[in-house]
């Protein structure tokens, strides 16, 4: 593919542009819900996607990942592929729906009964999508994906929204969990035009579901991992602590998942195609992850600078408790941006089986973590969490490198210039809101603190760390004229 370059960097924008769209409607979403409804419905709905969300992970067994991955694949391979994420699907929401009960006593709420019934729809929702969404990114058409994402995300939270202004309640979030999938299925269908024939005994899919299992087992590990504190949040402390916990955790993690859907999908698509070629792997791998660490580290400071004001600006008054949680789970979103991309090199590289021994290492350190910090309420595991996290960054990153054309050195020189950057804005923006606008309101000094971080941070990444003309080139490649029909097929 002579256009690569090109196809990456447009769909990287598009996604970008969609995940910027997906932040405001996310945070917008969540500024009006979080005053409609209380931490309660958001912590009994965060039981149930806690332990839900674990067989979520069988929801496409990896397939979709090996399908873009694989170098060549065929029609019977996906049509193969389709069938066996829909009994996958059909399966997880039987066997959530019987587990209702088990789980309402296991948490002591009976109304958790029918939120997990209704939660399970979305795992057959999810199911007949798979292969259609694997195909688009294949394709490297990212930007009608981004659109499809879009879509769905407006029509769910605009019938949430309409839930709760009907007095439901916890409903409102359940039905906008649910509406998602179902939405973004139907678009996926429709856009790809593409129907599944019969399952072939002899497609020759053997490769890519040991791949796919590899890459489930691997995502099991790690959701376990990260999700085992809300888990005992809620048994030991209670839907409350839960959800100022949940709140403070979700805002914390919409950068991370934004970047990473933005950068990732399209990173992982081209990266797969150019294995067998690794100094431009290599090139495009740097590139990509230059750009994560360089968006994530302004945030990562503003978020843990601006803690108080961001929580009572963007959630109110109520939500005052999670200020500290929130403070304390923001290095998280450096580190992440650090660890996460890594997965994007082992898995287009075929080293999936070296990413899950990585998982196995991770998981029990942090779910350690959790276990210190519990005692001491959400704060407290919230401080266990990053500060194991931390430790982890250095080995996790030595670790996936190891073997690969990616140095350590490659590493440090793409996070320093950022973060450099960063902590000097920091400390202009942090000096200058709360010697001067102490007295002032929560939004004044958000959106004044914001604007000096921001200004200060790309004058010093584009002028004293000299990284002006690497934008200014994805800027040249993105305005280029595209070649005609160059979609990407099966192959």
């Amino acid at each position: 593919m002579k256009d690569l370059k090109e196809r990456a960097v447009r769909g990287g924008f598009a996604k970008l542009c969609a995940q910027v769209a997906n932040l405001v409607i996310r945070v917008g979403s969540l500024v009006i819900l979080a005053r409609l409804l209380n931490p309660t419905d958001f912590g009994l709905v965060a039981m149930v996607t806690a332990v839900a969300g674990l067989l979520n992970l069988f929801r496409d067994f990896g397939l979709s990942t090996a399908t873009v991955q694989q170098k060549d694949i065929t029609e019977e391979q996906i049509s193969t592929l389709f069938w066996i994420n829909l009994i996958i699907g059909v399966a997880l929401a039987g066997l959530v729906a019987a587990g209702a009960g088990l789980v309402a006593r296991f948490y002591h709420e009976p109304r958790l009964v029918w939120v997990t019934v209704a939660l399970a729809s979305s795992f057959l929702f999810n199911a007949t999508g798979v292969q259609h969404a694997a195909l688009l990114k294949r394709q490297m058409r990212f930007t009608t994906l981004s659109m499809i994402d879009i879509g769905s995300l407006v029509v769910s939270v605009c019938v949430g929204i309409a839930m709760a202004l009907a007095g439901l309640g916890y409903w409102a979030l359940v039905g906008m969990t649910v509406v998602f999938p179902l939405i973004f299925t139907v678009l996926v269908w429709v856009v790809t035009s593409w129907v599944p024939g019969p399952p072939q005994r002899h497609a020759g899919i053997r490769s890519m579901l040991h791949f796919g299992g590899t890459i489930t087992l691997n995502g099991i590990v790690v959701y376990v991992a990260y999700n085992l504190e809300k888990v005992l949040l809620g048994r030991f402390w209670g839907a409350d602590a839960l959800g100022m916990y949940g709140r403070a955790y979700q805002l914390i993690n919409i950068p991370t998942e934004n970047l990473n859907s933005a950068v990732g999908e399209v990173a992982f698509a081209a990266l797969s195609r150019t294995k067998d070629d690794l100094p431009r792997l290599r090139s495009y791998f740097l590139k990509g992850y230059s750009l994560v660490v360089a968006f994530t580290v302004p945030i990562t400071i503003a978020c843990a600078l601006f803690a108080d004001d961001l929580i009572l600006v963007v959630l109110g008054s109520k939500w005052a408790e999670a200020a500290p949680i929130f403070r304390f789970l923001a290095p998280t979103i450096l580190i992440f941006a650090m660890i996460n991309p890594m997965w994007w090199l082992l898995v287009s590289l075929g080293l999936a089986g070296r990413s899950l021994k990585i998982a196995l290492v991770l998981a029990p350190l942090v779910m350690a973590s959790y276990v210190i910090g519990l005692p001491y309420g959400p704060t407290g595991v919230a401080i266990a969490y990053s500060s194991a996290m931390a430790l982890w960054v250095i080995p996790h990153v030595l670790w996936c490198i190891h073997g690969t054309v990616i140095t350590f050195k490659d590493i440090a020189i793409s996070v320093s210039r950022p973060l450099f950057s960063a902590v000097v804005a920091a400390v202009v923006a942090g000096g200058s809101v709360f010697y001067f606008l102490e007295s002032t309101t929560h939004l004044v000094r958000l959106v004044v603190g914001l604007s000096i971080l921001l200004t200060v941070y790309i004058g010093m990444l584009f002028y004293i760390m000299g990284q002006k003309r690497f934008y200014l080139d994805l800027v040249v490649t993105l305005t280029r004229k595209s070649p005609p029909n160059s979609r990407v097929g099966l192959a």
